[in-house]
This record gives structure tokens, sequence and C-alpha cells, in this order.
């Protein structure tokens, strides 16, 4: 490819930045926090819909764990950190 076919030189160099800034808050199953806890803490603290929080709490329930949010690190720290104030079992990976 010749320098005149590459539209847009910075691209490639975003495309990667961004890659390498996703992080994931996992929530992690626990035998102590009600449906509703869960659910309503999603609700509050991710800014997820109902629905979503719900379909969090099941895929948690079924499977032992979720993705409940992705982003950069600095982003999902004081989130994750509030998830554990609310008695959630979770972490950035």
């Amino acid at each position: 490819m010749s320098k005149k076919e590459k539209l847009n030189p910075g691209l490639d160099e975003e495309v990667l930045t961004e890659s390498i800034e996703k992080h994931q808050i996992i929530l992690y199953n626990d035998d102590v926090n009600t449906f509703q806890h869960v659910i309503e803490t999603l609700v509050k603290v991710c800014k997820h819909t109902y629905q979503q929080a719900e379909q969090c709490a099941y895929i948690v329930h079924f499977s032992g764990k979720c993705v409940v949010k992705t982003g950069a690190l600095e982003k999902l720290i004081p989130i994750c950190t509030t998830l554990l104030e609310s008695g959630l079992s979770a972490e950035i990976y």
C-alpha cells in the first residue's frame, strides 16, 4: 500500500490505544446478596437498565461471574469500589 492509499495514518495508533485501555468489571456470585440487591446496585452504580441488571444477576447466578462494565481503568475504579462497598464481590480485569 502506498502512502497515498493510507487515508487516515493515525487511525491504527488510535485503535491500538483504545483496545489497550479497555478493562472490565467482573461481578462474582455469592451466597449473601439477594437478586433484588444486585439488580438495584447495578442500576444505581453501573447505570444499567433494570432489564440489563436483571440479566447480569441471572448470568452471575448460573455462571458464577459476569462482566458488568467495560472502559478505561480510571473510570472503572470508582465504580468497582462502590460495588464492593455495597457488599458485592467484584474486581477489575
